[in-house]
């Protein structure tokens, strides 16, 4: 069973920058995809970027050219660096490990981050 904990939450005026962090209590290289999903108040989850084993990175159109996915495998931690922040990417914000394993796909998730953008 994969551990996942975010950090890096928090409150940001519109236009500026926070970055997530994902770490992982296993080594994320063995992991096929590692994801960013955020939930806003009365809405479906979304898939915001994910990052595959093989470097393969997948973008949400709203958030394409503002965000960045990327992975630090010596610490086992995925990074989600937000730019130009609005207020419509206020949401809890939760990492997803998806792994491969006997044929079957297993999927963990972490707790969630707050992120709240104000205008």
């Amino acid at each position: 069973q994969v551990q996942l904990v975010e950090s890096g939450g928090g409150l940001v005026q519109a236009g500026g920058s926070l970055r997530l962090s994902c770490a992982a209590s296993e080594n994320i290289v063995s992991i096929n995809v590692m994801g960013w999903y955020r939930q806003a108040a009365g809405k479906q989850r979304e898939l915001v970027a994910d990052l595959t084993s093989g470097g393969s990175r997948n973008y949400a159109d709203s958030v394409k050219g503002r965000f960045t996915i990327s992975r630090d495998n010596d610490k086992n931690t995925v990074y989600l660096q937000m730019n130009s922040l609005k207020p419509e990417d206020t949401a809890v914000y939760y990492c997803k490990a998806e792994r491969e394993k006997y044929g079957l796909r297993f999927a963990y998730w972490g707790q969630g981050t707050q992120v709240t953008v104000s205008s």
